[in-house]
């Protein structure tokens, strides 16, 4: 079974990880173009609760600041970051390889070319449950990992296929979003703009549309993470202990793709959250998926909290995609992570 480090440790960790989030959850609401005194932040979240009022001290600018621009931005990055996460330790654990990523089957080439067909063909909808580019982009990436699935499925049930699977599905996709934007130079820029990631909310309404599947996915990935680490030993000595590998292997896949689609489809395309923190996680903490997976949930929140953070404020007024900022601190963890894999990919 994977090793875990002592109980007294994880707890550490943990007392940690949900410091270091909830710091940089108050930074991130505190600070920008208006600046909040950080200790009045917690009474205005407390006062933006339902049916809870407070006097917050703050004026009626700077509250409006917190709980109608700043509030529900944090919360959503907090969400994203903490799906991404999960998902990537969960693809890391199905497929025993810490280089498997959310974006494994296709599912980031799906969504893009479903939002490029959404924004190119102008599909009506003002926005919130029933914005296009959201619908159209979820729908992609599912339909990105059904065919992945089906040609995996079809072609030996393994894992080399399943990934090779979605090699060439993301190419197909990417290949006719290409073909797309060369006939429609004028959308090119806002295209990228999605595609590069955004974590930019004008309201609660994309935190409500995540929200329930941040809830089950999550509740289902924790529920197999004992099954996976029983996957750790090996297929046949998960078999001899009553585990049906092809079983769970694909009901993990299946939820965290679903979670991915999702997060892709409110945020668009951010990378290497799903590979940074749960590698970083299993270094401090262990092999162990029941300690992996929630430890990379919180820790992916922070992490995308941050991010989200030095997107908007490093080039003030402009801002960054966040996209570009979690590829520039996670491309060389990356080229760490395959440095110190090559010869063993556990």
């Amino acid at each position: 079974m994977p090793p875990v480090r002592s109980a007294s440790l994880s707890r550490t960790w943990l007392a940690g990880l949900v410091l270091l989030t909830a710091v940089a959850a108050i930074v991130a609401l505190a600070y920008g173009p208006v600046d909040v005194p950080p200790g009045r932040v917690g009474l205005a979240v407390i006062d933006a609760l339902p049916g809870v009022s407070v006097n917050t001290g703050l004026s009626p600018l700077h509250e409006s600041v917190i709980e109608d621009v700043r509030l529900p931005r944090v919360v959503l990055g907090l969400m994203v970051g903490a799906m991404l996460s999960i998902s990537g330790a969960a693809y890391q654990g199905a497929f025993r390889n810490p280089l498997a990523d959310p974006f494994l089957l296709g599912i980031a080439a799906g969504a893009g070319l479903g939002a490029t067909l959404a924004i190119i063909s102008n599909w009506g909808g003002g926005g919130g449950y029933f914005d296009p580019v959201p619908l159209a982009a979820f729908a992609g990436g599912l339909l990105a990992m059904v065919v992945s699935l089906a040609i995996g499925n079809a072609t030996g049930r393994s894992t080399v296929t399943l990934i090779l699977s979605g090699v060439a599905v993301a190419s197909f996709f990417t290949a006719a979003q290409t073909y797309l934007l060369q006939r429609n130079i004028d959308v090119v820029q806002e295209v990228y703009t999605w595609l590069l990631g955004r974590i930019s909310t004008s309201g609660w309404t994309d935190v409500q549309l995540l929200l329930p599947y941040m809830v089950v996915c999550t509740a289902v990935l924790l529920r197999y993470s004992r099954a996976l680490d029983v996957l750790a030993v090996g297929d046949e000595e998960a078999r001899s202990l009553g585990v049906n590998p092809t079983r769970v292997r694909l009901i993990v896949v299946v939820t965290a793709s679903l979670a991915t689609a999702a997060t892709v489809s409110v945020a668009g395309l951010i990378g290497f959250v799903g590979i940074v923190v749960p590698h970083a996680v299993r270094q401090l903490m262990g092999a162990s998926n029941r300690v992996v997976l929630p430890m990379a949930a919180i820790g992916g929140a922070g992490f995308m909290v941050i991010a989200d953070f030095m997107a908007r404020t490093l080039i003030e007024p402009a801002e960054l995609p966040v996209g570009a900022v979690t590829a520039f601190i996670g491309a060389p963890f990356f080229a760490l992570i395959l440095r110190s894999t090559r010869r063993n990919l556990w």
